[in-house]
């Protein structure tokens, strides 16, 4: 048997788990009624479910040391229909209380992208890649 090639839930380890609730709920995503205030908080996105946890708890979880915080060399993506989708999102997660990591440019590769921090450093990109055309619900399904 192959493991599924499908992700679920991806889980970012939070500092104050309603502080990061009030951030995404300010960029106009609702929290799932399966939250427990203050000590999880999950949301439903087209792609898999996002889920904030307390990092000491993640850590303990997932045997872990919960002191290397910051970039670990990972993104999540959001990826949209135009440049001018990622010059908004990117203004709408400022306005929520993100961080700029990098403003909106044009890449080398031809696609459009920008990347901001949450309020506990998940580094997120914005990204248009003209050649990743996206489905009518917004989800991706890569090219052949």
């Amino acid at each position: 048997m192959a493991v599924p090639n499908r992700i679920t839930v991806v889980t970012l380890g939070v500092a104050d788990v309603a502080r990061s609730r009030a951030f995404y709920e300010a960029l106009g995503w609702t929290a799932s009624a399966s939250s427990v205030t203050g000590e999880v908080a999950f949301f439903d996105t087209v792609g898999p479910a996002l889920s904030l946890y307390g990092l000491e708890n993640l850590a303990r979880d997932a045997s872990s040391d919960p002191s290397r915080t910051g970039f670990g060399g990972v993104t999540i993506a959001i990826n949209v229909e135009s440049a001018a989708e990622v010059d908004w999102l990117y203004a709408e997660w400022l306005a929520a209380g993100g961080e700029s990591k990098a403003a909106p440019v044009a890449a080398e590769w031809g696609g459009y992208i920008a990347f901001v921090a949450d309020p506990d450093g998940h580094v997120w990109e914005l990204a248009h890649n003209p050649y990743w055309p996206l489905n009518s619900d917004g989800s991706l399904t890569l090219p052949d």
